[in-house]
Order: C-alpha cells, then structure tokens, then sequence
C-alpha cells in the first residue's frame, strides 16, 4: 500500500476507476453467463423460456392481430434492442474509464515533476540527487498505474462485447425465423397461422 500513499490522490481515483470498471464487466459477463439461451436447431415451441422464445411470441402475437406488414421489421429490432440493453448498461462508462485512465495517470506525472522542479527551484539548484530520484518516481508511478488500470479493462471490454454481439446475432436470429417465413406466407387467421406454425417447426 506505500506505493498507492506516494501516488497521491490521482493513484487512489484510478484504484476507484479499476474497482468501478471491473464490477460492471464482472456483472455484465455473470448476467450474460446465466441469460438462458434457445436452441435455434429445434423448433420454437420447444424452446425454452428465454429472450428468443419473447421476440418469437411476441412478433407472431403481432402476426395475428395485423398480419405482414413492413412495420414487423421495425417491431423485431425494437424487441432486440429491448432484449440487449440490460447488458449493454455500463459499457460506455467502462469505455471512459479505460480511455481516462491513462490520461489521469499522466496528469499525475506531470504535476509530479511540477512539484519536483519546485524542489530544485527553492533549494537553488543544490537538491540531492536520491531526493530528486524519489520525487520522479512517485511523479511517474501515476503513468504505470494508469496503464495498468486501462489495459486490463480494454481488453476484458474488447471480449464482452464480443460476446455480446454473438447474443445479438443470436436473437436476430430468432427474429428472422418469424420474418422470413411471414413474408413469404400471408398469414390472415389463425387456421392460417397454425399451419404456418407446423412449417416453422422443421426450421
């Protein structure tokens, strides 16, 4: 812990930014691990309940009462999005983070050696050379802390947003399994829908 009281108070906000960013990725990949997914390989009234099995029910909920109509598009990317936001929540603010983090850290750097230039200035150019060291290697502990907070979250980012837009292609997936057939099939009536309902179960 002596090198967090060297650093000063930039050293403690970014233990702060690393603690914050590694809690909302942490949260993102345990929600993610245990979101319940369907099986796209078998048919949709199998599935599971699940994020796919809500925008398949509710796209042909929207088929019953209107039909085909290009507006069902614009209702499956609504209900993906609706889908996706839980764990896209806090992913802007870890991108902030990691992209401050080294700024922060320079920012310590140089009001560091600003203080270590006012020691030579007020000791008249006599200084000590193992005080001067001292005071540039706490001036340059903030750069390597910096760094060492911003890597780690870029990268952990970089992987969950990965996943995540497997999840994405996923649902769009799903989707496409109402889209694709309702614009081929015009579906009118339920007696209509059902056996529209019997195709999709080989799909």
């Amino acid at each position: 812990m002596l090198w967090i009281e060297k650093g000063g108070p930039v050293i403690w906000i970014l233990v702060a930014y690393s603690v914050l960013g590694l809690t909302i990725i942490a949260s993102r990949y345990l929600q993610l691990l245990f979101t319940r997914r369907s099986d796209l390989t078998i048919s949709p009234q199998r599935w599971h309940a699940g994020a796919e099995k809500r925008i398949v029910d509710q796209l042909r909920s929207v088929l019953r009462v209107q039909g085909h109509s290009p507006e069902l598009r614009a209702t499956a990317a609504h209900l993906i999005q609706a889908e996706m936001k839980p764990f896209e929540s806090g992913l802007k603010t870890v991108a902030v983070l990691a992209n401050t983090a080294p700024l922060l850290g320079l920012l310590g750097t140089i009001t560091g050696m600003i203080k270590a230039f006012q020691v030579i200035e007020d000791a008249g150019g006599k200084v000590d050379a193992m005080a001067l060291a001292g005071g540039i290697w706490e001036a340059m502990l903030t750069t390597g802390v910096g760094l060492s907070v911003a890597i780690p979250l870029l990268i952990l980012l970089h992987f969950l947003e990965s996943a995540l837009g497997r999840y994405h292609w996923h649902l769009h997936q799903a989707a496409a399994l109402v889209l694709n057939r309702s614009e081929s099939v015009d579906i009118a009536d339920d007696e209509e829908l059902e056996e529209w309902e019997s195709v999709a179960d080989v799909l």
